[in-house]
């Protein structure tokens, strides 16, 4: 089983989305960019009652939206869920820059095939400027699958 919901952006952009925010964890994950868990802790914290729900999300929390797009005035923020088990599921992937979305949300089910620019998490981390270099794809190369599940890039020391 692998699953993951995190913000992936630069430590600074990051360090913006959890301001004041004691639950949260960034994370380097390498090509100067970092990852913030979204842990049910987390996102109780972030959450505003009412607000509009982030489309196409499971994890993200009402008002979410938001508060990326006003943190993405600093640089490229992307929020990126993945969930696979028996090497079957989905993946869904949104980035905001400049205040905006520039891209998605990009989504792909299960049975569904990865489009030709690449998964909806590499799309993303191509966006915030990552690139695969000699891995397999930009997922690989930031190595999102050195943890199975979100919980387990709380451990990491920075």
């Amino acid at each position: 089983m692998y699953c993951l919901q995190a913000v992936i952006a630069g430590e600074p952009v990051l360090r913006r989305v959890a301001a004041g925010v004691v639950e949260a964890r960034i994370v380097s994950v390498g090509q100067g960019l970092s990852l913030l868990p979204m842990t049910d802790a987390f996102c109780d914290a972030v959450t505003v009652v009412g607000a509009a729900e982030l489309d196409g999300f499971w994890k993200a929390p009402a008002g979410f939206g938001r508060l990326l797009a006003e943190c993405s005035v600093a640089g490229p923020v992307a929020y990126v869920e993945a969930e696979y088990f028996g090497g079957t599921g989905s993946q869904v992937a949104q980035v905001w820059d400049g205040g905006g979305i520039v891209l998605g949300p990009v989504r792909v089910d299960e049975g569904e095939r990865w489009s030709e620019a690449g998964s909806p998490i590499s799309q993303a981390l191509r966006r915030l400027g990552a690139g695969r270099g000699e891995h397999f794809d930009e997922f690989d190369a930031v190595g999102l699958g050195r943890h199975r599940e979100t919980g387990g890039w709380l451990s990491v020391s920075e």
